[in-house]
């Protein structure tokens, strides 16, 4: 184990010498001051979790033997005993570890348990969205912390090296006027050329690394979301990961409520009871958002599920054609959902925190679908500014 840890403390120096993003995330801040003993961080693949922990592990400016990061998907750590590892970390000095891919561990949950109770380590570790924390006991230990897909407002930030602030939901709706106005003004750009941009490559960070390739990386993070995250966790076969393909394409190229599990089924081969453990595997791999109807919180009611995919990117990668009010209603359950609850309704699009109801629609959008409801409200395409109850498409951009 002595020579395994050396050999890691190479890579890890290797791993720093890297260039590594100047900007940081959203939620860099708030895991730099945690205080748990224990901090995880899971998104969906290329969202910037590595960088995210190389950027904590540079601003503790220790040595190697203090602070180390690694990567359980490199070959040294392949059927690596995790605990026996960190112990031997912790008796040469150890402090902090960083450990990125913690999922090809077999059994880190049992490791990582053991770690926090017997060594005086702090370590932050990442995996994938697709991976769930099943014990209990260990999830009362420790914080777990959500990277999204970069917002409108962190896109902004990064492509045209400016300083933008975030905004509450509560504040969006009581104050949206006023808030769309400071954004309009604080910008050198028109705010809808800047939102249409994001819905076509605003999402993941690595498109500033090489914007000409980045539909085609785009389609690798799907496949390899597909074939290592969902294929190896779930333990589903090359065969059938097709038919997960066959699933996005249709969630892609339909609109959210024409696809039954009726015609998903028909469409990908895939037998009813299967389908339904599939969405759930799309959905925990954040390829896919899964709203459920607001009448199904109460009773067992049989009414269809909405699918959409997971940001407006995806697009892209998945289908030439895209039904434009369909990406609306994707970057609006995209940016929402991240730290509210949805569901739909059978008038209006969307139920927000079980109280609040939304249509979406183009600039012309009137209320006449969501008449006489209460708390109620318009979200729109193509206008800058909005007035009372028609807000912006584009401000839901800002939630974080």
């Amino acid at each position: 184990m002595e020579n395994i840890l050396e050999k890691a403390r190479q890579l890890s120096i290797l791993k720093l010498n890297q260039k590594i993003p100047a900007y940081k995330r959203f939620l860099y801040k708030t895991i730099k001051t945690s205080r748990s003993k224990i901090t995880g961080i899971y998104g969906a693949r290329g969202v910037g979790k590595t960088t995210l922990m190389v950027q904590l592990l540079k601003s503790l400016n220790l040595n190697v033997r203090e602070a180390i990061y690694i990567s359980c998907d490199h070959p040294l750590f392949t059927d690596i005993d995790l605990f026996e590892f960190l112990t031997e970390f912790y008796k040469k000095g150890g402090k902090y570890v960083f450990i990125d891919e913690i999922h090809k561990i077999k059994n880190f949950q049992k490791h990582i348990k053991s770690a926090y109770d017997f060594l005086d380590l702090k370590i932050y570790f990442s995996g994938s969205s697709a991976v769930s924390i099943t014990d209990p006991d260990l999830s009362r230990r420790f914080s777990m912390y959500k990277l999204p897909v970069l917002s409108l407002r962190e896109y902004i930030e990064i492509a045209y090296e400016t300083s933008l602030k975030s905004y509450s939901f509560n504040d969006i709706l009581k104050n949206h006027e006023i808030i769309a106005q400071n954004i309009v003004n604080s910008l050198d750009q028109k705010i809808l050329k800047l939102y249409d941009e994001y819905l076509n490559f605003g999402a993941y960070p690595f498109y500033f690394e090489d914007p000409d390739k980045y539909t085609e990386r785009l389609t690798d993070i799907v496949n390899a979301s597909l074939y290592y995250d969902i294929g190896e966790i779930y333990n589903v076969s090359s065969e059938k990961i097709h038919s997960l393909k066959k699933l996005l394409s249709a969630i892609c190229v339909s609109k959210p409520l024409e696809l039954s599990i009726e015609k998903l089924a028909n469409i990908t081969g895939i037998t009813k009871s299967t389908l339904y453990r599939y969405i759930d595997y799309l959905s925990k791999a954040q390829l896919i958002i899964h709203i459920s109807h607001e009448a199904k919180r109460f009773r067992a009611l049989r009414k269809p599920d909405k699918l959409y995919l997971a940001n407006p990117n995806l697009f892209n990668a998945l289908c030439l054609e895209k039904d434009k009010g369909t990406v609306r209603e994707t970057f609006f359950a995209s940016l929402i959902s991240y730290n509210h609850k949805l569901h739909y309704l059978d008038k209006g699009d969307f139920l927000v925190d079980e109280k609040y109801v939304f249509e979406i629609g183009g600039r012309n959008k009137d209320f006449s679908q969501i008449k006489g409801i209460k708390n109620s409200f318009l979200a729109v395409d193509n206008i800058e500014i909005g007035f009372e109850r028609k807000i912006p498409l584009w401000i839901f951009g800002f939630l974080y």
